[in-house]
């Protein structure tokens, strides 16, 4: 007659969070807004900075049309923070409000480096039968 036991792992899938902060939110971090509005290619370059890229990429936005580093970054912030969205959605707050969505990284960026995430997910139950005459 062998003994069974059961056990319970619990698997957490991580579900995508959205902004910390909305796209014309920019006075929740005056200091930020004001750089920003006085100085933004500095601002990009220590956003692009804060965030582990080269300072210097921004200033390729100056040369093209359509800001291509702008949008990258924004699409590379989304996917490094697991943030919700579309491309189109990136493309159209690049292009339409390229100010506020730099400001809005730069508060996202600031805010994941200060705060310890807690995911809250939907766990799904594995059970697992173990056999007790084989734990040795």
């Amino acid at each position: 007659h062998s003994l069974q036991s059961m056990t319970t792992v619990i698997v957490q899938t991580p579900q995508k969070s959205g902004w910390n902060s909305g796209i014309c939110d920019c006075c929740q971090d005056m200091n930020s807004c004001c750089y920003g509005f006085w100085c933004f290619p500095c601002f990009t370059c220590t956003t692009t900075g804060d965030f582990g890229e080269s300072t210097c990429l921004p200033l390729l936005d100056i040369f093209v049309c359509v800001p291509p580093v702008s949008l990258g970054m924004r699409v590379a912030v989304r996917h490094k923070y697991d943030i919700g969205g579309s491309i189109c959605e990136d493309i159209m707050v690049t292009c339409c409000c390229i100010w506020c969505s730099w400001c809005q990284m730069s508060r996202e960026i600031k805010a994941r480096k200060q705060t310890v995430t807690v995911v809250t997910t939907h766990p799904f139950i594995l059970n697992i039968m173990l056999d007790r005459k084989n734990w040795g």
